[in-house]
């Protein structure tokens, strides 16, 4: 099951992170913390970076460098408005397709 788990999270990880960063700004390592807190337990960090660079390159996300107390500065991620457009139609294609699957679902149930 872990395999198949993975292959969903590819397809939808971006949604998930773009909904993150819409409650709150924040930066790789802490995205992927949250991730983690909420089952993603397999999840490792540099998945979450190319997620991250992607949004960025999509224009997504506006990016502030902090500074750190340890390391070189970080980058803090905040969802921007091209980046709420894409989180809503994420969201309607989520909608979409699992009441598609639900469907199959209890269709299956009932045979």
């Amino acid at each position: 099951m872990a395999n198949q788990m993975t292959e969903l999270l590819k397809g939808t990880l971006e949604g998930i992170v773009l909904s993150l960063l819409a409650e709150r700004p924040a930066y790789g390592y802490e995205i992927t913390a949250q991730l983690r807190e909420q089952g993603f337990t397999d999840l490792v960090e540099g998945t979450v970076y190319a997620v991250l660079v992607r949004i960025e390159q999509r224009g997504f996300v506006d990016v502030e460098r902090v500074t750190s107390e340890k390391g070189p500065p970080r980058k803090v991620y905040s969802l921007n408005a091209r980046g709420r457009a894409q989180l809503d139609e994420f969201w309607t294609a989520w909608s979409f397709l699992a009441d598609r699957i639900n469907q199959l679902h209890k269709g299956k149930e009932s045979s």
